[in-house]
Order: structure tokens, then C-alpha cells, then sequence
């Protein structure tokens, strides 16, 4: 126990923060009083003891493997970039297939997997687009429904972050991108007009284009590339609240 105060003091002094001590009154707290550690003395156990923060977690119920999970309980109104699920150390993919799979027709994809398996992301590394960020569709972001309901994840390529012009034969042919600007990140279609950026909706949503100065007001993060959402409850939604929205919109601009 004195060699953990020790380390712990070590620690501390290195971070220019006492939280980090652990005294030995205290070590024998968290092994006979079921008392909790604080996030700092958490980080120390683990650091002395060479333990994964995240294995220690886990002892107290707090499984960062299951943030996707739970990720499911919480709808943000506002669109954003997310960087939660780099907490997730392992995931469930499928070791053994059915035989019979064909990747080339549309099937059940459930009973094809005859295994699943838990791998540690580190096995999967060989594999990682470093250049991929991951957005969110905000529960009251509509602009580009019905293509991208809210509650939707998306994946950004940042390599591709310059405005492609060009003429499209329908929608899904037109990439959309993700931007940030000074009120929040949008998924939208985009147009350059010399020193602005046109945010253009999809056609069926009741969100107004927007025109921006471009790049001191607008950012290109990215474009879309991927899309995960759940189509199953897809319904049209009430757009009432978004039309009063655009409605004082124009009534500002008006005045």
C-alpha cells in the first residue's frame, strides 16, 4: 500500500494535481468498503498496476463497448460530429459464413452468419480509413430528409473535402457534404458562387437554402459516403415546428 502512495505521489507530481494520490486508507476503501475511485485515482491504478482504464471501468458496471448501444437512448436535436464510438475496444463481427453466401444477391444477411465472434479493434487496424470522420443527424435536422432522415450516422471522407460542380442525372448521383458553419454542422448539397457557399436542402424538406461566406463562415468537413439509418419507424414527420422556424426566417430577413 505505501508503494501505491508512493507511485501514486509520483504521478501526481508529474500532473501538478494531488488528486492522483491514493492513500493507503483510502486503497483499503475501494478493496473492503466497495467505495468507488475517483476518476483521477482510477487513472492511477491503472497506471501502476498497468491495467487498461477500461478493464477498471468495467468493474463498476461501465462497459465502453456498449456505447453504440446505448448511443440508441439519446437523440441530440443538433447535427454534429461524433467521435464517441473511438471509446469501443471491441466489437462483434461474423467469423463463419454459410457456405451458400453470395455477396452479389440481396439476402438475409442474419442467417448467413453461422458465427459471431468478439475481435479487439487493434486486429482490424489493417483495415482503417484514417481520412473517415463520422457524423450525426440531429433529431430536428431535416435538410436533407428523405435521403437523410434525422437519427441518422454518417460516414465523411475528409480527402474529399473540395465542392465538386457538375450536373447530375438524379439525386443520389449528387454528393452531399458535411459542413460546419457557425451555427452547427449540416449534411446538405453544396454550390460555389465565387466568394460564397450556397447550402442547398433536398427538395421534399422545408428547410430553407442558406448562402454563406465561403470558407470564413462555412467549412467543408467532408464528403457523405456512408449511411446507417433505421427505416423500419420512418415516418413523415411533423414539420410544423420547422416551418415556424422558416417562417420568422423570412420575417427576419424581410425586416
Amino acid at each position: 500500500m505505501r508503494e501505491v502512495e508512493s507511485a501514486s505521489r509520483e504521478i501526481a507530481l508529474r500532473h501538478k494535481n494531488e488528486e492522483f494520490i491514493i492513500f493507503p486508507s483510502r486503497l483499503s476503501d475501494f478493496e473492503t468498503r466497495d467505495i468507488v475511485p475517483s476518476i483521477h485515482r482510477m487513472y492511477s491504478l491503472a497506471v501502476i498496476y498497468r491495467r487498461d482504464m477500461r478493464e477498471l471501468l468495467a468493474w463498476y458496471d461501465v462497459d465502453t463497448n456498449l456505447v453504440a448501444t446505448d448511443m440508441d437512448v439519446v437523440s441530440p436535436r443538433k447535427s454534429h460530429v461524433s467521435a464517441t464510438l473511438a471509446s469501443i475496444a471491441k466489437v462483434n463481427i461474423p467469423i463463419r459464413f454459410d457456405p451458400s453466401f453470395d455477396p452479389r444477391q440481396t439476402r438475409n444477411f442474419g442467417r448467413m452468419v453461422k458465427a459471431w465472434g468478439l475481435v479487439a479493434l487493434t486486429h482490424l487496424a489493417q483495415f482503417a480509413h484514417y481520412q473517415y470522420r463520422y457524423g450525426y443527424i440531429g433529431s430536428e435536422d431535416f435538410t436533407m430528409y428523405p435521403i437523410l432522415p434525422p437519427g441518422s450516422f454518417v460516414q465523411v471522407d475528409e480527402s474529399k473535402n473540395k465542392v465538386v460542380e457538375g450536373s447530375w442525372g438524379f439525386e443520389y448521383e449528387r454528393p452531399i457534404y458535411f459542413v460546419k458553419t457557425w451555427q452547427g454542422c449540416v449534411a446538405c448539397w453544396c454550390t460555389l458562387k465565387g466568394a460564397e457557399i450556397v447550402l442547398t436542402p433536398h427538395p421534399l424538406s422545408p428547410v430553407m437554402p442558406r448562402t454563406l461566406r465561403y470558407p470564413q463562415k462555412a467549412e467543408v468537413i467532408g464528403q457523405v459516403v456512408g449511411a446507417a439509418r433505421a427505416v423500419g419507424q420512418l415516418a413523415r414527420p411533423d414539420f410544423g415546428h420547422v416551418f415556424e422556424k422558416r417562417g420568422s426566417s423570412r420575417a427576419e430577413r424581410g425586416r
